[in-house]
């Protein structure tokens, strides 16, 4: 007489396969676009320019505290993408015309894309997406801080 599998090890096995679906379909193939509307795309020589020519320059890390750990820009502003709303972003920039730069890990980080639309959902003129982010200021084995 055959033997069917037990209710429990059908549960486990459909959960499994859920988690299974669950997981690829967040699967990380993001790419950030090439330019975010109200804002302009820099690198990282373009950074290092805007910070020469604009003492009120105001850099602002859109990571985790826990990327943040890694090494972040000097002189950056820890201000995750979670945490970044109208309110949130008064202590940092008081005036909205005052040239603003975000940044997060890179082109597949979406921090960054996320903080800079909602500053300029808020009113923020003059912000700058540093699209290769903290990956390429490394790269480049620019100054970093921990």
């Amino acid at each position: 007489m055959a033997q069917f599998p037990s209710k429990h090890f059908i549960q486990t096995l459909l959960l499994l396969c859920l988690l299974s679906i669950i997981k690829n379909s967040f699967a990380d193939d993001y790419t950030s676009p090439d330019s975010i509307k109200g804002s302009t795309t820099i690198n990282a020589e373009d950074l290092i320019k805007l910070a020469q020519d604009h003492d009120d320059l105001i850099i602002i890390d859109s990571r985790i505290k826990s990327d943040r750990r890694q090494g972040y820009i000097s002189g950056s502003v820890s201000l995750p993408d979670t945490d970044t709303n109208c309110v949130s972003l008064l202590p940092v920039i008081d005036n909205k015309a005052t040239p603003t730069v975000f940044y997060c890990n890179g082109p597949k980080c979406r921090r960054s894309d996320i903080a800079i639309s909602k500053a300029a959902e808020c009113g923020y003129k003059n912000l700058y997406w540093f699209r290769g982010g903290f990956k390429e200021w490394k790269e480049k084995n620019y100054l970093i801080s921990k």
